[in-house]
């Protein structure tokens, strides 16, 4: 058996259990392992899906260019898309985001534009902001916005969804995932929810985040927001991708824990994962009054360690950053 392209490796990931650190839980954890796809990251999934379901529409034309606001791993997903299928890509990205995301992008054949983290949304020197403006300026051109872009979650409802069930033999009791543009979280939430309403779906959200606090009391607070260092996860603005109705509850976790249980991973379960692992791992650890010793929890990582190989994986930026 061969494939006829990369893109036809996108998906079919493998379940892993988690074994020491999960080993004072009353429950089975699963992870959901993305790291498998080409990309190394879960954002392979809603690239492919996100360009195809613009051809069909038209948005994105021959020769095109896409555009798109991204910390990374989405940008990854779809120039692996775009050179598949013969477009260029226009990534705009912000300064807090690994040097390795960067450089890869590049390496993919993107242009990149790095704009100032500690913006509001709507300023317009803001990543989403530049993005939109230039998908507007550049002629036959086609901006993405996978925060509002329906295509993202049903990207998981159709393949992450189901292969977590398929995977669990409809066994799964939970699921915990990261939440950023919200796609992962709803498109496999609505899709599990469908097949047993009495599954439950967990946000791992991060300090200066809006998330949990918005799910909670249904108020954006701006006094939440500030800058955090993990990346991938939590949001200064609220994504039509989230879908709070399916979201049975957030926890947050702090940038320190995330790296920390980040590198864990990699010395007690030899899984070599990004920021957002770490992150999303102790999200579990903190909801296990929630579990029960029948109980099947599925938590899904999303990229490579290779992505943070300058901060998570590097001595001298965890002492500076007060996290050894």
């Amino acid at each position: 058996m061969y494939y006829k392209n990369i893109i036809e490796t996108i998906g079919n990931t493998p379940m892993i259990a988690i074994n020491k650190l999960a080993k004072d839980l009353p429950c089975k954890v699963y992870a959901k392992y993305e790291t498998f796809n080409p990309g190394n990251s879960v954002k392979d999934r809603i690239g492919l899906k996100m360009v195809i379901d613009a051809e069909k529409k038209g948005l994105l034309k021959p020769g095109g260019t896409i555009i798109e606001g991204t910390s990374g791993n989405t940008g990854m997903g779809l120039a692996i898309a775009a050179i598949s299928k013969g477009y260029k890509c226009i990534f705009v990205t912000t300064d807090k985001q690994s040097d390795e995301k960067i450089n890869v992008l590049k390496a993919f054949g993107a242009e990149v534009i790095v704009c100032p983290t500690n913006v509001e949304p709507e300023d317009e020197r803001s990543y989403y902001s530049v993005a939109k403006r230039l998908g507007n300026e550049i002629k036959n051109s086609w901006y993405v916005n996978q925060y509002d872009n329906p295509s993202n979650p049903r990207a998981h409802y159709e393949s992450t969804g189901p292969e977590i069930w398929d995977q669990t033999d409809g066994k799964i009791t939970h699921f915990v995932v990261g939440v950023g543009t919200g796609g992962t979280i709803s498109g496999v939430g609505k899709y599990l929810k469908e097949k047993n309403p009495n599954i439950k779906i967990w946000g791992v959200d991060s300090y200066g985040s809006v998330l949990k606090k918005y799910h909670e009391t249904g108020v954006f607070d701006k006094n939440e927001i500030y800058p955090y260092v993990t990346e991938g996860i939590g949001e200064d603005m609220l994504p039509e991708n989230v879908n709070f109705e399916i979201i049975d509850g957030f926890t947050k976790v702090t940038d320190k824990d995330a790296a920390i249980y980040c590198r864990k991973l990699l010395k007690e379960e030899g899984m070599f994962l990004g920021n957002s692992a770490g992150a999303a791992i102790k999200g579990v650890l903190q909801l296990q009054e929630n579990f029960k010793p029948e109980d099947l929890v599925v938590v899904l990582f999303h990229d490579h360690g290779s992505r943070y190989l300058k901060k998570i994986y590097n001595d001298d930026w965890m002492r500076e950053m007060g996290y050894m």
